[in-house]
């Protein structure tokens, strides 16, 4: 079952972290592409590492990695079709990182609460 679920969430944030950019690189063109990276990279990509986070605090056991791929997935997305070796997208990476890694430990020790 948690397989199931590591494959699911893999799949979503290949989804999040890769395509989107590509498509915002694809078919949105001038101010309108920026206003939607700006959209990516502020409210898309840092709620999804949050909740990545949360889910992944639930089965730490199984499941710690999925904020660190969260974040290479962002890299690699990143450089792949805006700039390849940019590294303000390194920053990016390291508080999306961050942010997962906080919230799996914030779910973690809801999850130990409420079974105490």
């Amino acid at each position: 079952m948690m397989k199931k679920n590591f494959i699911g969430w893999l799949a979503a944030l290949a989804v999040i972290m890769l395509v989107l950019p590509w498509l915002a690189v694809t078919y949105v063109k001038g101010d309108a592409g920026m206003a939607v990276c700006f959209l990516l990279f502020f409210a898309i990509n840092p709620i999804c590492s949050v909740v990545i986070g949360g889910f992944a605090g639930k089965d730490i056991r199984h499941l710690w990695s999925l904020p660190v791929i969260s974040a290479i997935l962002f890299l690699c997305g990143t450089w792949i079709f805006f700039d390849m070796g940019e590294m303000a997208f390194i920053l990016y990476a390291a508080v999306y990182l961050v942010l997962g890694v906080i919230a799996t430990l914030i779910s973690m020790f809801i999850k130990k609460k409420t079974y105490l």
